[in-house]
């Protein structure tokens, strides 16, 4: 899909999986997710998100937590913005973020 005007690039759906516990271990609070929430909104417009559990390995040692799929319709540079400033904003060693999908369907009532 491509936007009209200001917000002309490719478009695509992305996801981007937000941490909830710290690198020392203790918890993120929802307000301090809060505040990521408004920065991403500045940058695409809008997400979803609903939290779940992932594990994972890093530097040979296992990981099981609470983590935030979080999709957002926005740019390749926007995305990459977003992980960027989440990588620094949470303070993780990285973040992963992926191509859901670009086809994507917008259908406004009033042009049906």
């Amino acid at each position: 899909m491509q936007f009209k005007g200001p917000k002309a690039e490719q478009v695509s759906l992305w996801e981007i999986l937000v941490p909830t516990v710290r690198p020392d271990g203790r918890p993120i609070h929802t307000r301090f997710h809060r505040v990521w929430d408004k920065e991403i909104e500045k940058i695409s417009g809008g997400m979803i998100y609903h939290p779940g559990h992932g594990r994972w390995v890093s530097d040979g040692k296992r990981y099981a937590e609470r983590m935030i799929p979080v999709r957002i319709m926005c740019t390749r540079a926007e995305i990459l913005r977003i992980a960027d400033w989440t990588v620094k904003y949470y303070d993780q060693k990285a973040v992963m973020a992926y191509k859901a999908g670009d086809d994507i369907i917008m259908r406004y009532a009033s042009e049906i």
